[in-house]
């Protein structure tokens, strides 16, 4: 199995992910009029703006830190330490470039999603890739297919991620047995995923913003304490990735391996492109009501997760002046030896906490998706949600006693199928996109509060829309 693994992995990362992914944020960078730049006041605003009084979707805000929940994960602290351990300082610049052409992809998906957004059964909005898929490209068994791999990937492989992260992390801080964390930790997720989708939502509107905020405080913090070698720092982030560095510490590859690293943990942090977010921004009532308001607040969670939450890692790792390279510690065991050098014997127990709340919300998150997934393959009775949360929850303890290696292997495997289907959909409906997103910034240029009226565009695109929805 190992050895299919590695041949998947092999093909996907090597030759479709690394160039496509690239490709396709630097595509609609340009079509899109460098939306994530020129435009980034607006993803502020809609984040800011009066929630909808409609009461089938959740609040936008609501749809962010859901994602965010996702997003910021092991990515964040486990998947930034493995990038500079295999690709040395560079492969941090790599995921910038990530993040940045990504937040155009990131915008792209979600507003497709919100589009071709349906009314559930359970009277709550539902939507997603395998939506866009079946209604926009008259594909539903591109649908299926996504719907199947998100519920593997997501539900069950990543969640696997996460805990095992917890479960490294306390037997690292704590030495306590993995095999009861996995159990406690599966016990706590169950009590917010029987709540369903509006009790996640709940739930992640105060524990993200609390947990980004206080890790955030925490990197300027010693970022201050070590102020003269920030510039430095940054520098030897830059340069590395542009060959006008050496890289030291025995990492091998060269600008090939900052890439390849970068890339791979880039997009497992940040998810642009992958179809996981899109699913819980089509619950959302956007705010205005015009899909791609909710375009724009994905596309601000990228950079929330990368460009801020990622760096303050990698800040924290490189600044603590610990030897990086193929014999050191490498994964959630390096950033927490980062922060006991910064902060003494605190550090590995702050390191413990934090990937608690993070992976933990992340749990959540992932689950959200493959509910959404569930919905689509017509699975969302009592009987096969039951299934699948028990599944989950199974996952959660068995994620908690593999080794790190093992867990990321699968994780990449199912990720990249998911990432290659979904990246296809979007290209082919990128049409769409330029519409509404024009559409969208011509009303705000009139300074009217933009809507989406489906008659102003041509009836081949708007034929799938479920038009009840956007009354």
């Amino acid at each position: 199995m190992s050895a299919i693994i590695d041949v998947i992995n092999g093909v996907l990362w090597n030759y479709v992910l690394v160039y496509g992914l690239l490709a396709a944020g630097v595509y609609f960078t340009f079509r899109l009029g460098f939306i994530q730049i020129v435009h980034f006041r607006e993803m502020i605003r809609v984040i800011t703006h009066a929630p909808s009084t409609d009461t089938k979707g959740i609040s936008p805000f609501q749809a962010l830190t859901i994602s965010l929940a996702s997003r910021v994960g092991t990515g964040n602290l486990a998947g930034v330490a493995v990038a500079l351990t295999l690709g040395g300082p560079g492969a941090i610049f790599w995921m910038w470039m990530v993040a940045l052409v990504g937040m155009a992809t990131a915008y792209s998906e979600s507003t497709l999603a919100q589009v071709y957004k349906v009314t559930g059964k359970n009277g709550q909005y539902r939507g997603g890739p395998a939506f866009y898929m079946a209604k926009g490209l008259k594909a539903p068994w591109a649908g299926a297919v996504f719907s199947v791999c998100l519920i593997l990937s997501f539900g069950l492989i990543f969640v696997a991620v996460q805990s095992n992260a917890i479960a490294e992390s306390f037997q690292e801080a704590f030495n306590l047995n993995k095999m009861w964390v996995g159990i406690v930790i599966a016990a706590l997720a169950g009590i917010v995923i029987f709540g369903g989708i509006r009790t996640i939502a709940q739930a992640a509107q105060i524990i993200v913003p609390f947990m980004a905020c206080g890790y955030l405080l925490l990197a300027v913090v010693i970022m201050l304490m070590n102020i003269t070698e920030v510039p430095g720092t940054l520098w030897l982030i830059t340069s590395s990735a542009l060959g006008l560095h050496e890289v030291a510490g025995g990492v091998t590859g060269g600008l090939a391996a900052a890439m390849l690293n970068g890339v791979k943990r880039g997009l497992f942090s940040n998810e642009a492109g992958m179809g996981s977010a899109p699913n819980i921004a089509a619950v959302a009532t956007p705010s205005p009501h015009h899909p791609s308001s909710q375009g724009l607040v994905q596309a601000l969670g990228c950079f929330i997760d990368t460009i801020l939450v990622c760096t303050a890692t990698a800040l924290m790792i490189l600044l603590s002046g610990i030897e990086i390279g193929p014999d050191s510690a490498t994964g959630m065991q390096l950033t927490q030896q980062a922060m006991d050098t910064h902060i003494g014997a605190a550090g590995k127990y702050f390191v413990a906490i934090a990937i608690v709340f993070f992976a933990f919300t992340s749990i959540l998150g992932n689950y959200s998706y493959a509910e959404s997934a569930m919905t689509f393959l017509g699975l969302e009775g009592r009987m096969p949600i039951l299934i699948l949360r028990l599944l989950v929850l199974s996952m959660v303890i068995w994620g908690a006693m593999q080794t790190v290696t093992t867990v990321f292997d699968f994780a990449d495997a199912s990720m990249g199928i998911m990432a290659s289907i979904n990246l296809v959909a979007v290209l082919l409906l990128s049409g769409s996109v330029v519409k509404l997103t024009r559409n969208y910034f011509a009303q705000r240029a009139a300074g009217e509060e933009p809507r989406f009226v489906s008659s102003d565009y041509p009836p081949e695109m708007t034929r799938g829309v479920d038009h009840s929805v956007w009354k």
